[in-house]
């Protein structure tokens, strides 16, 4: 069978590349086209903006492509859960993954309780099947799954790998951060791992149930 198509409603070219490598052959991923315009994330949690930004993307396509949407982030303890949903624009609007880093080391500067976990919420967007009960409208469904990863903050960047929060994220039981990992050692833990694989178990569910 030809490889699924799938549009990955983001302007990221890092998390396309990423999500492409997690999903494997089966699909054939695409970075959001540029006419195509994302609603901004407004929403308090990470699942309510990756849903909104799946359905918008999935509409501007003509409701014929898989689009799927994420947002994650990084919650870190000692900042009650900051930067949460802002961890890509944490420090601004326009903001850089540099900058955003900067601002956070600032923040945690000299505090021992370093604990952090990242999120990433999925939200798949599809053509409905006969009898599916997730069905959004007549002809369309979504699928929405979480993964998170646990760890804790570096006080200083190390590794050129990765991007956003990754030189300064060392996962649990981790000597190193996930800057320094090999793609490979990254996907078997990240929280975007977790979360495709949780995708595919329910694809797969639903095939068996067709």
């Amino acid at each position: 069978m030809p490889a699924q198509r799938l549009v990955v409603a983001t302007r990221n070219q890092g998390k396309t590349v990423e999500f492409g490598r997690l999903l494997g052959p089966d699909f054939a991923t695409e970075l959001l086209p540029r006419n195509v315009t994302l609603p901004p994330e407004e929403g308090i949690t990470f699942r309510t903006n990756a849903v909104a930004k799946a359905g918008a993307a999935y509409e501007a396509m003509g409701r014929k492509a898989w689009v799927l949407a994420d947002d994650s982030g990084l919650e870190v303890t000692a900042l009650d859960g900051r930067p949460g949903v802002m961890s890509a624009r944490y420090a601004g609007v326009d903001a850089t993954d540099g900058e955003n880093l900067r601002l956070l080391l600032e923040e945690m500067d000299g505090c021992q309780e370093r604990s952090a976990h990242f999120v990433c919420s999925l939200a798949l967007m599809r053509s409905a099947v006969s009898g599916e009960e997730d069905a959004v409208g007549r002809d369309a469904a979504i699928i929405v799954v979480e993964g998170y990863l646990e760890g804790v903050l570096e006080t200083e960047p190390r590794g050129d790998g990765g991007f956003g929060y990754d030189p300064v994220f060392r996962p649990a039981g981790w000597s190193k951060t996930l800057a320094e990992a090999s793609a490979s050692e990254k996907d078997a833990v990240s929280h975007r791992g977790a979360a495709v694989r949780a995708l595919r178990a329910k694809l797969g569910a639903k095939e068996e149930d067709c």
